[in-house]
């Protein structure tokens, strides 16, 4: 098949067209220049240099925020800290109050063991979610760990000291009544109110019960008291009173008949109220 140029051709045919290129035209005359043209060349510029410098600031917002992030949940969590701080001062200024100590110096030493031990549980708490327990059962009953289980349990790691240096100071600048006192306090008197429903389940309780299952409750008090909120100090006690009605039971109890006649006798003593 013949070629369209010649062999020797060519070389002048791409001279030539580079040549035209180069100059601009057909004719070799450079295209004339508007004054319609520098406008819109001038706007166009202004437009890329817009463009420009819109996506460079939405750029350094979007770094900005990202570093800021970090210092704002800080700040957050220091916030929410010192706040607690002077929730948990304020609580250990009135229990120390409550107990009308006339010596400022056993006094101050109070204050400070409950304040640091208030912050302590608060802060292992914190710093000890639930999801550090992995999931999985009780070996006592075979049901799944529940949520507050896993709570309890990594709770329950706080490091004995944070319980010894507090009850050393309460025993060494307070009577036996005004420890128990304190205790009281962290617990919001569950002892003395536990106790009288189990008065009421069972009106004929023997003094030796009754010793008993004091004893129950005052070791559930000690030991919810390393425990943040009231649901976990709650779930103390009921581990104590499942040991009380035990016990009873042991002792020749029916816990189970008890407790439904009780029940039952709570429910007509409320319909009878309705009716009059």
């Amino acid at each position: 098949m013949q070629s369209v140029f010649e062999a020797d051709e060519l070389p002048n045919r791409i001279t030539e067209r580079t040549r035209v290129r180069r100059k601009g035209s057909l004719t070799g005359v450079p295209l004339p220049v508007t004054k319609n043209k520098i406008q819109a060349m001038k706007k166009y510029s202004t437009k890329i240099l817009l463009l420009f410098f819109v996506t460079g600031l939405a750029s350094v917002s979007v770094f900005a925020q990202a570093d800021a992030k970090p210092t704002q949940v800080k700040q957050t969590t220091e916030d929410a800290k010192a706040k607690s701080d002077i929730e948990i001062d304020k609580k250990a200024d009135e229990w120390t109050a409550a107990l009308s100590l006339n010596d400022a110096a056993k006094a101050a030493k109070v204050r400070t063991a409950i304040a640091t031990h208030l912050k302590l549980v608060r802060d292992w708490h914190n710093d000890h979610p639930a999801t550090l327990v992995p999931a999985g059962i009780n070996p006592a009953t075979g049901n799944k760990l529940s949520e507050m289980d896993r709570q309890i349990i990594v709770s329950s790691t706080i490091p004995k000291p944070v319980h010894d240096d507090l009850m050393n100071v309460l025993k060494a600048e307070l009577t036996p009544e005004q420890v128990e006192a304190v205790l009281d306090k962290y617990t919001i008197g569950k002892v003395d109110f536990t106790l009288k429903g189990y008065h009421a389940i069972v009106p004929d309780l023997k003094p030796e019960e009754e010793a008993k299952i004091l004893g129950f409750l005052k070791q559930a008090r000690e030991q919810a008291i390393d425990y943040k909120n009231m649901k976990e100090i709650s779930a103390i006690f009921e581990i104590y009173k499942t040991k009380c009605e035990q016990y009873l039971n042991s002792n020749g109890r029916d816990w189970h008949a008890l407790f439904k006649a009780y029940v039952d006798k709570v429910k007509k003593e409320k319909e009878a109220a309705k009716k009059n």
